[in-house]
């Protein structure tokens, strides 16, 4: 298999202001000082400090509270991206030019895999989401109240509300580029967001995984799992994943010829994804406040970093206002596509409410029978 650098590639590297030919096959090392906006190194700390907090939470769940779901689903949220990016990035590569085209480029940020396609960060940036959202759900008891299903889809609107307000941003600050050529894939779109990329990659592959994952290696009455056992799960899982978003797809690509009518079941499963999650997340504030203990063990994860996480957004968002607010047609001066500004609104709203509800379920109680942690 050749790397090429074929136009459609071209074409969208150079608008993020790089050149997609010479790049190195394996990796490649920049001035994090000198990349395309000052948000980028930001992002790369926040995201990739976030993925290190997220392994040693995980490994201390394992070795201290005898649970393997976090590790097991860092490592599946990396076999995931293993599985899912080269097709995104090299599509010729897998035979699939003719039926998905070049969808995206991500802009080059310090450190780059694979032909400066894939950035460090995004490897870090699906275990790092996996385990905030995965974290929040679990210390609001959703899994101890309602089981796997219904914490997976906890776990899939989680994932939507913290990865749109990231998702809804990176066009406008050159993160990343769509190919706005590549109508089959990328339309319809909310502002600059495919619907289907806001669908499949921010809620129902993280809702899957999750599932497979506690399916997997969740305790139950059995005998703890060994090593290798967990290790083969977590691999299952993580290539697994796809196989729920190519089903959940099949709906809206029944009507691939007809952009409204697509546009209208994406609209409805979208809605769907809300409606469950603002109903076990109302449920688990419900809770919280009645005073029923989360099974929560080592909660500091998901007391800080999500705050964090989320507080950093908000930052970059107000930095991206300015232009935001000049844009003409949905473009800012700079030529770069703005995002939905109302549903990341109302994304950041909904993700500070599971914020606000961890914390609350996780903090010390002065009662007669104190809260685990």
């Amino acid at each position: 298999m050749g790397y090429t650098c074929d136009s459609a590639a071209e074409s969208v590297a150079e608008r993020l202001g790089f050149s997609c030919h010479g790049a190195d096959p394996v990796i490649s090392v920049r001035n994090p000082f000198g990349l395309a906006d000052g948000t980028m190194p930001a992002l790369e700390l926040l995201v990739i400090g976030g993925a290190v907090f997220a392994l040693v939470h995980a490994w201390r769940r394992w070795r201290r509270d005898g649970d393997p779901v976090n590790l097991s689903l860092w490592f599946a949220s990396v076999v995931y991206l293993a599985v899912i990016e080269p097709p995104l990035y090299f599509p010729g590569w897998f035979g699939l030019q003719e039926h998905v085209g070049f969808i995206f480029s991500h802009n080059v940020f310090t450190v780059q895999f694979m032909y400066d396609r894939l950035p460090l960060y995004i490897v870090a940036f699906y275990p790092a989401i996996s385990q905030l959202a995965y974290e929040l759900v679990r210390a609001l008891g959703v899994f101890a109240r309602r089981g796997p299903l219904a914490g997976s889809l906890a776990v899939a609107f989680a994932c939507q509300v913290f990865y749109e307000v990231f998702d809804q941003l990176g066009p406008q600050l050159r993160w990343w580029a769509w190919n706005a050529a590549n109508e089959k894939i990328n339309q319809p779109a909310l502002a600059s967001v495919p619907m289907n990329s806001m669908l499949l990659f921010a809620s129902v592959s993280f809702g899957a995984m999750t599932y497979l994952v506690v399916r997997l290696v969740g305790r139950g009455d059995g005998p703890a799992l060994t090593g290798p056992q967990i290790g083969w799960r977590t691999v299952l899982a993580g290539a697994v994943t796809p196989l729920a978003m190519i089903i959940v797809s099949a709906p809206s690509g029944a009507f691939r010829d007809h952009l409204g009518a697509q546009r209208a079941v994406l609209g409805v499963e979208l809605a769907a994804v809300w409606i469950a999650g603002l109903y076990l997340l109302a449920e688990a504030w419900r809770a919280s406040r009645a005073g029923e203990a989360a099974p929560v063990a080592s909660p500091l994860f998901a007391r800080t970093y999500p705050a964090l996480y989320l507080g950093v957004h908000v930052v970059f968002w107000l930095v991206a206002l300015p232009a935001y607010l000049a844009s003409s047609d949905g473009v800012t001066e700079q030529g770069t596509p703005v995002g939905s500004l109302w549903y990341a609104a109302l994304c950041a709203v909904a993700a500070t409410v599971f914020t606000v509800a961890a914390v609350r379920a996780t903090a010390p109680r002065t009662t007669a029978e104190p809260v685990r942690s």
